[in-house]
This record gives structure tokens, C-alpha cells and sequence, in this order.
């Protein structure tokens, strides 16, 4: 749980650093494109104490936002394509009135040409004194050095078009005039933000899929233990009573060791992985179990080489060949040898078992091969790629081969 909220804060902490990062180069971008296209540099701070600036920034990220958290979700997933598309023409429509590029633009060239005129008037370095302002109510009607002559005051129409009245109001919307930088802006916001909520959304699915999967494999892996547990006890008792009937002296032994067993079955076969340790041990009670009903005629060699620390193994795995052998490799009328080898260190843990094969009843047969199946089945899912398993039956032998990477 706690690796899975780690994982969590820090998705979220990405992305909101990706945003942050995101906004501040469109921020920023007014600022560059004002100060490199003007003649006469702008003033950034100025640039951004202007509410056209603000206006120009706050409707694309309000646009992109309600598109991306709530209009695609909502109605694009949904698949509610009128909807989505009359209001995506109602937000163009917005942007083609606000006009948020042209006026920005133009209120900047607005506070510019005051810039310059009081520059002008105050004798700024780079300013010709010879040349005359044009428009200025300095100028003397027989100044010989206006080239076209004197021009009335109140004349504006040989003025700099951007250079506009102080007194005059810039509106929001301006008619005839459309705003195709602002309109192209608009497209490329709303193609991000489709993009964005299309790839969450697919990052969403793919998440559930993995946590379906994961679901199912534990459910599985449930139901498959479900099947070994009873499969496994069903024979142990079986020898128990074989062993009562014939009033052994090693029927209370046996009944510990069973104890023993059912005690490890049901209380630690519940988790995924166990000490390979205690595995070990359940494998020498039911082997001592076994020995008991086993005649002259069958020879056991069981052994376990290698350094046993911490390392941990799928439960009743090993098990599960091990209750095979002794279901298919005893004989009460012919000899059998059965050996069983477990290697383990650090990386590895190895285990080999080989047996004759033996046709032992109706009953083992309509059984044969259940805890084989299920045991194969669950190294795929809790071993995938990192164990390798081979059964073979060649000579009238049954060889196991399992080696799984701990």
C-alpha cells in the first residue's frame, strides 16, 4: 500500500511539475514575440501589468482545461459528438470576440508609440533634433523644413496608423477584423488537450487491464491451492488409515506429522510465497509419512545440498512432484528406485525428482495428472520467464527438471 501511494504522489508530482512547465513558456512567449517585433523594445513588466496580457493568457488555460477535465471526459468518452461539437463552436466563437492575440498585440503597440512620443519630447539619445515631429503643435507654419508643408492639427491621416490618441479606447471587440493568430492558438489548445485526456484516459485503461489481469491470476492461484490442499490430505489420510487397520505402532507418529502438515497447509499456503525452509519441512513430514508404508522392494534417496538462508519459494511447488512420485513410483511386486534432489543457493533454487512408473488403480488414474497440470499453470503465473520446467517419461521413468530463479 505504501509503495502504491509513493507511486502515486509522485505520478501526480510529475505532472504537475509538466503543466507548471508547460504554462510558463506560453507565459512567457507574449513577452519574447512583444519584445523582438517592436521597434522600439517593450517594457515585460509593463507587457504583463496589462489586463489584455492576462486576458490573452487566462482563456486559453481556462479552454484548455474545461476541455481536457471535463468536455472530453464527459462527452467525447461518452460519445456525445453534438454536444462536444456545438460547444467547441461556442468557445470559437468566444475567442474570434475577445480577439485576445490582436488586442494584446495592439495595446502593446499602443503603449509603445506613447513610449516613443515621450522620448521624443524629452530629447532622448537617438532622436535627430533636425526632424521634426509630424503632428506636434510646435511646428511653425512657415517652418521650411516640412517637406509637404504645415499640417493642421487636428489632421491625423499622415500620422503613424499605431499611433493612436491617448484618449482612445481600445475595444475588446473590434468589427471587420479577425483575429487568425488568436483562432489558430485556439486549435492547437484544443488539439493538446484532446491529446492529453486521450492518453490518460488510455493510461487509465491500460491500469485497470493490469489490475484485472492481476485480479484474475490471484483468483486463479486461489482456486488452484483450493484443489491441491484436499487432493494433498486426501492421501495422507489414506495412509493413516491404511496404517490403523493394520494397528502400526507408528500410527500417533504419523498423525504429528500430518498435524504438522495441516498446520502449514492452511495456515501459511494462504500467502503467495513461504520459506523455502518450511516448505522443506512440510516435504520431510510427508516423506516420513510415505517411509512408513513403504516396502523393501522401493529404494528412497532424498537429499539437499546447498546453503538454506531466507530465500522464499512458492507453496506446495515442490510438493506437488514429490506426492507423484510416491502416487505412480511404488510397487508392492517389483523393485523401484526413487530420487529426489534439491539444490539451492543465492540465485537458484534447483530441484530434480525421478521415479518408475507404475499403474496403480482406477481411482489414481481418473486422478493422474491434476496436481501436475495445476502446478505448471501456477509457475506461469507466479514464475513467468524465470523458471524452467521439464517433465519427461522416457525408459518407463517419470523425470522432473524444475529450476526457478529466487
Amino acid at each position: 500500500m505504501k509503495i502504491s501511494t509513493v507511486k502515486m504522489f509522485r505520478s501526480k508530482a510529475i505532472k504537475f511539475f509538466i503543466h507548471a512547465a508547460g504554462w510558463l513558456i506560453f507565459l512567457g512567449f507574449p513577452l519574447l514575440f512583444m519584445n523582438k517585433t517592436q521597434e522600439t523594445r517593450s517594457n515585460s513588466f509593463i507587457i504583463i501589468q496589462s489586463p489584455f496580457y492576462w486576458l490573452f493568457c487566462l482563456t486559453y488555460i481556462f479552454m484548455f482545461y474545461l476541455n481536457a477535465w471535463y468536455l472530453v471526459p464527459k462527452l467525447v468518452f461518452n460519445k456525445k459528438y453534438i454536444s462536444y461539437g456545438i460547444i467547441i463552436l461556442l468557445l470559437l466563437g468566444c475567442v474570434y470576440f475577445l480577439q485576445p492575440f490582436d488586442n494584446l498585440l495592439e495595446n502593446n503597440l499602443f503603449k509603445n508609440a506613447k513610449f516613443a512620443t515621450s522620448q521624443t519630447a524629452m530629447g532622448s539619445p537617438g532622436h535627430d533634433a533636425s526632424i521634426p515631429n509630424i503632428g506636434s503643435d510646435t511646428a511653425s507654419p512657415g517652418d521650411k523644413s516640412l517637406p509637404f508643408g504645415p499640417l493642421p492639427h487636428q489632421d491625423m491621416r499622415m500620422q503613424d496608423p499605431r499611433f493612436k490618441s491617448s484618449n482612445k479606447i481600445i475595444f475588446i471587440h473590434q468589427s471587420g477584423n479577425i483575429d487568425m493568430v488568436g483562432l489558430f492558438i485556439f486549435i492547437i489548445v484544443i488539439g493538446l488537450s484532446i491529446a492529453i485526456s486521450t492518453v490518460q484516459k488510455w493510461q487509465l485503461t491500460e491500469r485497470m487491464v493490469v489490475r484485472a489481469e492481476a485480479e484474475k491470476a490471484h483468483a486463479e492461484l486461489s482456486f488452484l491451492k483450493a484443489q491441491i490442499n484436499p487432493h494433498f490430505l486426501f492421501n495422507t489420510l489414506n495412509n493413516i488409515y491404511a496404517l490403523s487397520v493394520t494397528d502400526s505402532e507408528h500410527t500417533s507418529e504419523s498423525i504429528m506429522k500430518l498435524s504438522n502438515i495441516m498446520r502449514y497447509v492452511t495456515d501459511e499456503v494462504t500467502e503467495d510465497y513461504v520459506l523455502l525452509q518450511s516448505e522443506i519441512d512440510c516435504i520431510n513430514d510427508y516423506i516420513d509419512l510415505q517411509k512408513l508404508r513403504l516396502g523393501k522392494k522401493t529404494q528412497l534417496n532424498f537429499t539437499i545440498t546447498g546453503h538454506i538462508l531466507n530465500q522464499k519459494i512458492a507453496p506446495l511447488v515442490l510438493m506437488t512432484f514429490i506426492e507423484n512420485v510416491f502416487k505412480y513410483g511404488v510397487s508392492k511386486h517389483e523393485q523401484s528406485v526413487i530420487d529426489i534432489n534439491l539444490g539451492v543457493d543465492e540465485k537458484k533454487i534447483s530441484f530434480f525428482c525421478q521415479n518408475p512408473i507404475f499403474e496403480n488403480g482406477t481411482s489414481t488414474n481418473k486422478r493422474k495428472g491434476i496436481g501436475i497440470s495445476n502446478t505448471k499453470r501456477r509457475l506461469q503465473h507466479i514464475y513467468p520467464g524465470k523458471h524452467k520446467l521439464n517433465i519427461s517419461t522416457n525408459d518407463g521413468l517419470f523425470t522432473v527438471n524444475l529450476e526457478i530463479d529466487s
